[in-house]
C-alpha cells in the first residue's frame, strides 16, 4: 500500500457564483458522503481544510535568527486549499479518487506520493 496527498488548489481572483444556503448544505452532505466512501474502503487516512492563504505566518531563518513574516509562502494566484491523505494500492486508484474529489468540487486536485522511506 502507498500513501498518497490529494491537494485541492484554489485559483485567486477566480469568480464563482456564491451558493445559497440550501447549496452549500447539499454540497457538504456530498463531500461527507465521498468521506464516509473513502472510509468504508480503507483508504481515508486525513483531510482538512485550510484557512485563506491570507492567514498563513511564514517562518524562515535569516543567519542564526528565525523570522516570522506574514504569509503566504509562494506569491501565487493558487494555493492549496485542502487535503487528503489517503492510503492505497498505486497511483491509478490514488488518481480514481482525485478524480472523484474533481468531480465533487470541479477544483484541480494534484496527486503526489509519499516518499516510501526504506526501513521507516
Amino acid at each position: 500500500m502507498a500513501k498518497y496527498l490529494l491537494s485541492v488548489h484554489s485559483v485567486e481572483g477566480e469568480v464563482q457564483e456564491p451558493m445559497t444556503e440550501e447549496e452549500m448544505q447539499q454540497s457538504y452532505k456530498r463531500v461527507m458522503a465521498f468521506q464516509d466512501e473513502m472510509k468504508s474502503a480503507g483508504a481515508w487516512i486525513f483531510g482538512g481544510r485550510l484557512t485563506a492563504p491570507d492567514t498563513a505566518t511564514v517562518v524562515r531563518k535569516d543567519g542564526s535568527e528565525m523570522l516570522t513574516t506574514d504569509g503566504p509562502f509562494a506569491e501565487s494566484r493558487e494555493h492549496l486549499g485542502g487535503f487528503y491523505l489517503i492510503e492505497v494500492d498505486d497511483l491509478d486508484a490514488a488518481l480514481g479518487w482525485a478524480s472523484k474529489v474533481v468531480d465533487l468540487i470541479g477544483r484541480p486536485i494534484e496527486v503526489r506520493a509519499f516518499w516510501d522511506e526504506p526501513g521507516a
